[in-house]
């Protein structure tokens, strides 16, 4: 979705388009920006393998694309990145989806190879963001991995929830983008994909991450993440945080009546509501006035 944005609509929210060519906005104190990068070559590949400790990764790793939201007087930096995303992969490690049959040749790298599908070749990932007081400024808006410097924050758990409807209404895009984090083919047997998209209205910013999963014939499942933070005073600050993940099985969609042509299951959005809620997380992050304050 591209977004032409009225230089007056702009002006008139305090907002300003980022300097020396940088894609994003400055409004009311934060920096939010976002880099879009061809994947990894084959050299940085395998240091990511290194790294990670691992010998597979996604057909397609954008690893130098990332979403930074960073705020300049507490210093607090949200980003989200393909790294941290498979850190987060290596660390739950849930077992490997099964694949039918008739359909795990299509795993081969050569012809007559064995097929032993023992890791979590979804990518599925808890990942729901990295967040820090940055230390370091030089390095706020360069999409800096979780493992750079950096004091870590505190989310709480809240009743608060993210107001859906509300955001809903009309109001000016200043910015919006979406930036693919990681994808994967599964072999032409569905897909993985990583992405995060954000908007920036004159009252707030909204984002989600979302990992949506679909295993033909056999699995769709979907882990959103969703930010928000009003622009209400200069005194505080706060974002509250909803983490939700949904998935069913494509024989209990069938067996509820929907399809079980994959093709039917090709838009997250549409069929978001035909999956069970697994798990549900609200939290908020308070940030104290004595650290807005300087």
């Amino acid at each position: 979705m591209d977004i032409e944005v009225d230089e007056n609509e702009l002006k008139a929210a305090g907002a300003e388009v980022l300097p020396d060519g940088r894609r994003g906005v400055r409004i009311h104190g934060w920096e939010i920006e976002s880099r879009k990068r061809p994947i990894l070559n084959s050299i940085n590949l395998h240091r990511w393998e290194q790294k990670l400790q691992t010998t597979h990764l996604p057909e397609m790793v954008f690893g130098e694309s990332c979403l930074v939201l960073y705020h300049a007087n507490s210093r607090v930096k949200i980003h989200f990145n393909a790294f941290d995303a498979l850190i987060g992969w290596k660390q739950e490690a849930l077992p490997p989806v099964e694949v039918p049959a008739a359909a795990k040749w299509k795993f081969r790298s050569k012809p007559f190879q064995q097929v032993i599908l023992d890791y979590d070749y979804t990518f599925t990932t808890p990942y729901c963001g990295s967040e820090m007081i940055d230390i370091n400024l030089e390095k706020h808006l360069m999409g800096a991995t979780s493992e750079e410097g950096g004091c870590c924050l505190h989310w709480e758990d809240s009743d608060e929830q993210i107001d859906l409807v509300a955001l809903a209404n009309k109001e000016p895009i200043l910015f919006y983008d979406e930036v693919v984090l990681y994808e994967d083919e599964l072999a032409d047997n569905g897909v993985s994909l990583l992405t995060v998209k954000v908007r920036v209205m004159p009252s707030c910013w909204f984002l989600l991450l979302r990992f949506w999963l679909r295993v033909d014939g056999v699995l769709v499942r979907l882990r959103d993440t969703r930010m928000y933070c009003a622009f209400e005073s200069k005194a505080s600050l706060s974002i509250l945080r909803e983490c939700c993940c949904r998935e069913n099985s494509f024989q209990a969609l069938s067996a509820k009546g929907y399809p079980s042509d994959s093709a039917a299951y090709g838009d997250p959005t549409l069929i978001s509501q035909r999956l069970p809620v697994i798990k549900h997380k609200a939290q908020k992050l308070n940030i104290p006035c004595k650290i807005l304050a300087g």
